[in-house]
């Protein structure tokens, strides 16, 4: 906490002086390199090169790489007997060209999953236009088949693994997914063995959002615990980090990195960025599946931010980060979802055709008065 307090007054409770155009001297991945990673989530455009202008921040700002959507199930395994290595390639080699640590995302997951994966191909034609719900033996040779595949192509070069996303439901509870209804709650025990045969070296991880809140928090702990207890060498937890301006509290951020770390595991903020606009529902959830309509009042920054909401956004990203360093012992790396404001899923999540700003990097590619407000506050975190 005396770090957390020596850093803030260094900071100033309303922030600091900031240059708006250009990079400064100092990257994050350089102000953070005693502390944790700094990663991007990735699209297409941005690791098969085509955006030219976010590779180049991507290079000099990031020293680790996810994919948005091109290691999904959907995406690299669309049809039963074929599976599309074209743009994970492409991620892979990506980072391996540029030295980063790159992440596997994801493995198994209720969302972005063929349907044909939780369905029989046996049975008449009626049958099979309705589609009968396939049985636990055969969904675990599909699951084992997947990651054997995926895991295995890219092993050793891969270094860490969201083996299973977002499984609990708000209060703890292990989610009714396909995946549980059919296999059982040892679905993800399973994952998790199929990934470390696959890749002995590579981390494996758990991924979800909301685990601020207590009582998910304490369904994370209570899976962990068990797949400990099973044996599964479990490397880490990730905080998705799609925070809103007033939650999670700070407080809430220091609890739950505490209660994880004492699980014997690393902490790593997995898809942070920080929603800035007026809620369309009073869940906390990051759940893809939301959707709203659009209405002007849910949208009200299209010509840009108001200065008083921009020093909320400085002052927002100067907590987490002091946050985040004040764990820098169990805290490993802190990735975004996105790289500029216009590439970002909240334009369109849960609403469709709003005006975000959740990221350092405006539409233009130029780093924001947030981005400077991070640097200024590793500037003032002693080594």
């Amino acid at each position: 906490m005396k770090l957390f307090m020596k850093i803030m007054a260094s900071v100033g409770i309303m922030g600091v002086v900031l240059a708006t155009s250009g990079f400064a001297q100092t990257t994050l991945k350089d102000a953070f390199k005693n502390d944790f990673l700094i990663g991007a989530a990735l699209n297409e455009a941005e690791f098969a090169g085509r955006n030219t202008n976010t590779v180049a921040i991507v290079k000099a700002q990031f020293n680790s790489i996810s994919p948005e959507n091109a290691l999904k199930w959907e995406s690299i395994h669309p049809r039963q007997f074929g599976f599309n290595f074209g743009p994970a390639d492409a991620y892979v080699a990506f980072g391996q060209k540029n030295g980063m640590f790159i992440v596997g995302h994801t493995l198994v997951w209720h969302n972005q999953t063929p349907k044909w994966v939780f369905q029989s191909d046996q049975g008449s034609r009626t049958v099979e236009r309705k589609r009968r719900p396939v049985d636990r033996d055969i969904l675990l040779q599909r699951m084992s088949n997947h990651i054997f595949t995926v895991v295995g192509r890219y092993k050793g070069i891969i270094g860490g693994w969201d083996v299973v996303n977002e499984a609990l439901n708000d209060d703890g509870a292990l989610r009714q997914s396909e995946w549980e209804k059919i296999i059982g709650p040892d679905y993800i025990i399973k994952a998790y063995q199929f990934a470390h045969e696959a890749d002995p070296k590579a981390e494996l991880y758990y991924n979800d959002y909301s685990l601020e809140n207590e009582a998910k928090r304490n369904g994370a702990i209570a899976l962990v615990r068990k797949l400990q207890a099973a044996g599964i060498p479990i490397a880490g937890v990730g905080l998705q980090g799609h925070y809103k301006m007033d939650w999670p509290t700070n407080n809430q951020v220091d609890e739950t990195i505490t209660a994880l770390s004492k699980l014997g595991v690393k902490v790593m903020i997995t898809e942070l960025d920080l929603d800035m606009l007026p809620p369309a529902t009073k869940s906390q959830a990051a759940e893809v599946s939301m959707n709203f309509a659009l209405r002007a009042e849910l949208n009200p920054y299209t010509n840009g931010l108001p200065a008083a909401v921009q020093q909320q956004l400085n002052q927002r990203y100067a907590d987490l980060f002091a946050m985040f360093v004040k764990h820098r012992d169990v805290v490993s790396r802190v990735t975004f979802w996105g790289v500029t404001d216009g590439d970002s899923w909240q334009n369109n999540w849960p609403i469709k055709g709003r005006t975000a700003y959740p990221l350092l990097f405006n539409r233009d590619g130029r780093p924001k008065p947030a981005f400077n407000a991070v640097l200024q506050l590793a500037a003032a975190v002693v080594p």
